[in-house]
């Protein structure tokens, strides 16, 4: 039909000009961001590519969501505001007739918006962790340089090195200062190297060298020589396998593990698309516009509808997280009452001359009310 294969058409170009433009707002500012991390230290400046890519993965599915609400909103409002919408009531078709062009183009979103929300996204999220954590593990290695004093990433230890042996392969007359659980413990060395074990752990080797442990003049304070001594820097192996948190596990794994927050995460990726496929249909009704009054009001009443949807999902996804309400009740209640609303909206919008619309039933009560008072006048 000429009337949906122009609304397919106009979609299209609407959503590749909103993709853009929320797209590149979210990059710039996840750029600034990272490059921020950059400048302060906290990640590695050769892994901002890699950062800024994830960090778009991760974002994408709301991104999609938003896109897919607004380009349907703004072609929608466009429609009433050109009249466009008075040939297409005038032509005997309905609203209903615009949710088939509308899903031609949303369900590949949907789609998208799945398969990057279930997949992609939680392997970004932990590609992005393991960046971070490897950086901080090469961290500490990099903080032991001559003649400064610089604290550990996990602000437990304190080194200096006064200077490099003449072969640059050993640092001489090393100070380590360590406090943990309250036990303080002094360790110089005349020497000291920086290796790798065969499980990927920093150990720092010094030799020749007295260790300190308590406070002196307290009765627990002890002295201890040594010939060699081993402080383990880092250990990447057990960082990156410390690192569980729900955000990065595959879909597959919250499924077989169902912790609440495993839960909640998981109720988050499977709403999302909902979200996306919902919202599409929401913003039908919702871009109906005067053309004598402008359409910005509808516009952000529209968005002000949007935000409130997703930030309910937030809300009930904290709530599953702190175990107050369980996964099976949480996940649909929510959807439910917007597509009910969806409903009650395209009802309506969708048949204004029908008797049964309720403005026709409000204009014909004002009519019974008024023929009532002129009888008994």
């Amino acid at each position: 039909m000429i009337f949906q294969r122009a609304i397919r058409r106009e979609l299209r170009n609407t959503v590749g000009a909103v993709f853009t433009t929320l797209f590149t707002i979210v990059i710039t500012v996840m750029l600034i961001r990272i490059l921020g991390d950059a400048a302060g230290g906290r990640v590695a400046s050769g892994d901002v590519v890699a950062l800024l890519g994830f960090a778009a993965l991760i974002y994408l599915p709301v991104i999609l969501s938003l896109t897919a609400f607004v380009s349907v909103l703004l072609v929608v409002a466009r429609s009433y505001q050109d009249s466009e919408m008075i040939v297409w009531f005038a032509s005997g078709l309905s609203l209903m007739r615009w949710i088939r062009p509308v899903m031609a183009i949303g369900i590949p979103i949907v789609v998208l918006t799945a398969s990057l929300s279930l997949w992609l996204t939680p392997w970004a999220s932990r590609l992005s962790a393991e960046y971070k954590e490897t950086f901080k593990n090469r961290e500490d290695i990099s903080r032991i340089s001559p003649g400064k004093f610089q604290e550990s990433a996990s602000g437990d230890r304190i080194f200096f090195v006064e200077g490099l042996s003449s072969d640059t392969r050993n640092v001489e007359n090393v100070f380590v200062s360590q406090s943990r659980d309250k036990n303080n413990s002094v360790v110089v060395a005349q020497v000291g190297s920086v290796s790798v074990d065969a499980r990927g752990d920093k150990l720092l080797e010094l030799r020749n060298g007295h260790r300190y442990d308590g406070t002196p003049g307290a009765p627990d304070f002890q002295t201890m020589d040594f010939g060699r001594y081993v402080i383990v820097i880092s250990s990447s192996h057990r960082e990156l396998e410390d690192n569980k948190s729900s955000r990065v596990l595959p879909t597959a794994a919250l499924i077989a593990s169902p912790e609440p927050s495993n839960m909640a995460e998981l109720l988050w990726r499977i709403s999302l698309p909902i979200m996306c496929l919902l919202q599409m249909l929401l913003a039908i009704p919702l871009g109906f516009v005067n053309p004598r009054r402008g359409r910005t009001l509808n516009l952000m009443i529209a968005l002000v509808l949007a935000i409130s949807y997703l930030n309910s999902l937030g809300i009930v996804q904290a709530a599953v997280g702190q175990g107050r309400i369980s996964f099976s009740t949480a996940w649909w209640p929510l959807h439910l009452a917007a597509f009910l609303i969806i409903m009650l909206l395209f009802f309506w919008r969708n048949n204004t001359n029908s008797r049964w619309h309720p403005m026709a039933l409000l204009i014909l009560g004002r009519q019974l009310i008024s023929r009532k008072r002129t009888v008994a006048s």
